[in-house]
């Protein structure tokens, strides 16, 4: 019998022969500064967990209660069966926090993308999107079918200028990450917004890697800009510094009983269990009210750029706790990751398609649970690397 996949072969021959192809890397614990793989101890640089949250032990309690109370899992989806008190008090806590009307929970950032931009724009509509956008925001623009104008990363001018050009259509939307989640550099979002004022455009940002790290109250770069009234649409994840799981969108009340009544990732999808809800809640009180703890984590995020810098790598342009350093090609991106792990650090490779081609790095992240020993051990197994591969 012919193997109906047998074109896969190629494929996959080809990811090989382009140093593309990815294995998984099995944790054996969560994601503590210091972990082990494969019976080793690693320091940890790879983790989105940006506070320390996902392994916080009243984020875990607070975990723990609700499961013992609603069970594993939510039965079925929001307009159905799964939709619980625990799915509304941290609907309310996030618009709190993020101090918009409402919000409007997903199972995953990538559903709140993907299933809001191609409810809110259609193929009698445009939209304009940064070059170096997350993938699910690329998702949710293709299965929109409208126009997409793509615009120079963080090239305000140039988006101004596809703007002006483009002033026929129906409806338009600008959609960025505020941190962007391979450089870690940052859209300046007041101006943006002054855009988008100018020609009566849409905005919808995405916050993932910016909740929990930028702003007084970590509430993110709405905060962090004071622009917190005027961006319509803000999507942001429970993922990352949060610790836990799940998307949201908020806004307007308006704008979330839309997304509740037409957003089909949304209507058709089986609601967060009430685990990870109530450990949600519990670490956006710990964001708001812990400044300390992203104190300590720009702290430590400025110890390592400097120390990266001083051994002679180059770091892209950042500002957040995401610290991209720049190797090029795929092969010794790979080889300088596999070093630092025989050296005891965890800070994996990064590829095309999820960075461009000539663009490898070491994407390394840093938490606030670090601690400044663990950050100078990462510094010294970057620094003998290094000397090893440019000597």
């Amino acid at each position: 019998m012919n193997d109906p996949l047998i074109w896969i072969n190629d494929e996959i021959q080809s990811i090989h022969d382009n140093n593309l192809f990815r294995n998984l890397t099995e944790l054996q614990t969560g994601q503590f500064p210091q972990i082990k793989i494969d019976n080793k101890s690693h320091v940890l640089l790879a983790s989105n967990s940006y506070l320390g949250l996902s392994v916080d032990p009243r984020v875990i309690n607070s975990s723990k209660s609700a499961l013992e109370k609603y069970g594993t899992g939510s039965g079925g989806s929001r307009l159905v069966s799964g939709s619980s008190d625990l799915h509304r008090q941290l609907e309310e806590r996030i618009a709190e926090f993020k101090n918009t009307e409402a919000a409007i929970l997903f199972s995953s950032g990538y559903l709140a993308n993907v299933g809001t931009i191609s409810s809110i724009v259609g193929p009698d509509d445009i939209i304009f999107s940064d070059e170096l956008n997350h993938a699910s925001i690329i998702d949710g623009c293709k299965l929109s079918k409208a126009k997409t104008e793509i615009y120079k990363h963080l090239d305000l001018k140039h988006l101004e200028e596809l703007i002006s050009n483009n002033q026929s259509y129906k409806k338009k939307l600008v959609v960025t990450d505020t941190i962007f989640s391979m450089d870690g550099d940052l859209v300046n979002l007041r101006k943006l917004v002054e855009i988008c004022e100018k020609f009566s455009c849409m905005l919808m940002i995405d916050e993932a890697h910016a909740m929990g790290v930028l702003g007084e109250r970590g509430s993110g770069a709405t905060e962090y800009f004071d622009v917190e009234k005027r961006v319509p649409i803000v999507m942001g994840t429970l993922s990352k510094a949060v610790g836990s799981l799940g998307g949201y969108v908020c806004g307007s009340q308006k704008l979330i009983d839309f997304i509740r009544n037409r957003v089909r990732t949304y209507i058709f999808d089986t609601s967060l269990p009430a685990s990870s809800l109530a450990a949600s809640i519990e670490a956006i009180n710990i964001i708001e009210n812990e400044k300390e703890r992203r104190d300590n984590l720009w702290r430590l995020i400025k110890r390592f750029k400097a120390g990266i810098k001083n051994i002679g790598l180059e770091i892209l342009p950042t500002h957040s706790a995401i610290i991209p350093v720049l190797i090029g090609e795929p092969e010794p991106a790979l080889e300088f990751s596999r070093m630092l792990r025989e050296k005891g650090v965890y800070s994996p490779a990064v590829r095309p398609p999820s960075v461009p081609t000539g663009k490898c790095r070491i994407r390394s992240s840093i938490m606030a649970t670090h601690t400044e020993e663990k950050i100078d051990f990462a510094l010294n197994a970057f620094k003998e690397v290094y000397e090893i591969v440019y000597s």
